[in-house]
């Protein structure tokens, strides 16, 4: 059969009511039978989402202070969202005193012990949603990823899937056949059986493993927005929805400014094809946006508008530059020795800019950059920028549509916005233009009234 794997974000596991919902969503469509949930998220009477209090209180116990003010404060979130749906509090308590055996474990590797305690949100939230399932009369199994086999990089906060956990969670296809398969994200099994995490946001990462591994005829991401808008509704009034993009234009959105899935988490679906559908679980009726491959050439030309602030700027100008051999090398490598990446590095035949996430600066880290490319490269000038915003236009349609860099560049100067770096990849399919700041709502505005 073709299976689905349908993964909840913490707003869609948030309440009982919530809950309830992705029990009516799972009802809709039999084919849905891998279910990966997140930890609760923020909901009416708690402003905090479980993982921050799990966070708080693996802090506390790194320190060794009291925790015990945000462990009941989880505890007491999953018994108000269990508790209303029929499981009895000394089962919900059974399965929560995991908790205190996470937080009393060794604190010799403080990277360590944090993957232990931060992983138990998913991890309890999905042993205690099997056992609802099977009250509710759909029969579920959880399944741990070290019992599945999902092995990862012992990178504690930032692990990878490797090689072999895609062979072993292949298995959990048959499973599937007779059970709805329950399965934690955000964490995964070391060699060693340590419990090591993705970023944060990782439980699309999880889901996406498991579509790819299970041969999945969809992957569903379900938050509670409808899906993907054409441009951040902070910056563009009532955005249209994008029906349909591609696995390489959502990479490209999600570069700069679109957070609606984990970047990570397209690489395992798009090596098999798999599609992607980002939908509400609270408007089930809107079908979301779909990504796959390739779209219909007849549809959108560009896909969106993104843009994101807070990026500055080394220029450096050097006299035939161009002849001297390695100059860009050794440039970089100046920014990889202070373990800073870029962003975007455009060049002329005298000059070039390496544009940075400043928030990777401190004070004595621009001084420590001007100094030491003022001795190893020795420009003519070196100037720096701060307050920069980078903004894209982004669509399939760019390689075959003439003069889409020429309408967008009028666009912005009609707008009266300045124009400080131009950028088109040679997959062609974005092209990114450096502004000032202060302009990016404006020039975002009339680059969406322009094309959409």
């Amino acid at each position: 059969m073709d299976l689905i794997v349908s993964k909840f974000g913490g707003s869609s596991v948030a309440t009982s009511e919530k809950i309830e919902q992705i029990v009516k969503i799972m009802r809709l469509n039999d084919s849905r039978r891998c279910i990966v949930l997140s930890a609760p998220g923020k909901a009416p009477g708690f402003n905090v989402k479980v993982t921050d209090l799990l966070i708080d209180a693996c802090a506390r116990a790194l320190k060794n202070q009291d925790f015990s003010a945000p462990l009941n404060d989880i505890k007491n979130r999953f018994i108000s969202i269990y508790e209303p749906l029929g499981l009895p509090k000394d089962q919900l308590n059974g399965i929560l005193s995991n908790l205190d055996q996470r937080l009393n474990s060794s604190k010799e590797n403080s990277a360590k012990f944090r993957d232990l305690v931060v992983a138990a949100g998913e991890d309890i939230n999905c042993r205690i949603f099997a056992d609802y399932l099977n009250i509710a009369g759909i029969k579920a199994q959880y399944i741990s990823p070290k019992e599945a086999g999902l092995i990862v990089t012992a990178v504690f906060g930032d692990a990878q899937p490797t090689s072999q956990a895609a062979m072993n969670l292949a298995a959990l296809k048959s499973i599937c056949a007779d059970h709805v398969v329950v399965f934690p994200g955000f964490f995964g099994i070391t060699e060693e059986g340590d419990v090591a995490t993705f970023s944060r946001g990782g439980s699309d990462l999880t889901g996406a493993i498991l579509a790819e591994a299970i041969d999945a005829a969809e992957y569903e991401n379900w938050t509670d927005v409808d899906g993907i808008r054409s441009a951040h509704p902070l910056m563009v009034e009532s955005p249209a929805q994008i029906t349909a993009l591609t696995y390489r234009e959502m990479r490209e959105l999600s570069y700069i400014g679109f957070n609606v899935l984990h970047e990570e988490a397209v690489k395992p679906v798009m090596r098999k094809k798999i599609p992607i559908r980002l939908r509400n679980s609270n408007n089930v009726d809107n079908g979301g946006t779909l990504i796959v491959s390739e779209r219909l050439p007849g549809e959108r030309d560009v896909a969106g508008i993104a843009s994101g602030s807070g990026y500055c700027s080394f220029t450096l100008q050097k006299f035939l530059m161009n002849r001297e051999k390695g100059f860009v090398r050794r440039l970089l490598s100046i920014f990889e020795d202070m373990g800073l990446s870029f962003e975007h590095c455009p060049s002329g035949v005298d000059n070039i800019s390496v544009i940075l996430d400043q928030e990777q600066l401190k004070p004595e880290t621009v001084n420590t950059i001007i100094r030491t490319i003022g001795e190893e490269l020795n420009p003519d000038d070196i100037k720096t920028e701060y307050g920069i915003a980078l903004v894209s236009v982004v669509g399939e349609g760019l390689v075959r549509r003439i003069g889409v860099l020429s309408q967008a560049a009028g666009v912005l100067s009609k707008a009266g916005v300045n124009i400080k770096m131009i950028n088109q990849g040679s997959s062609e399919i974005s092209i990114i233009f450096g502004i000032d700041a202060s302009d990016e709502r404006k020039a975002v505005n009339a680059l969406y009234q322009e094309f959409f």
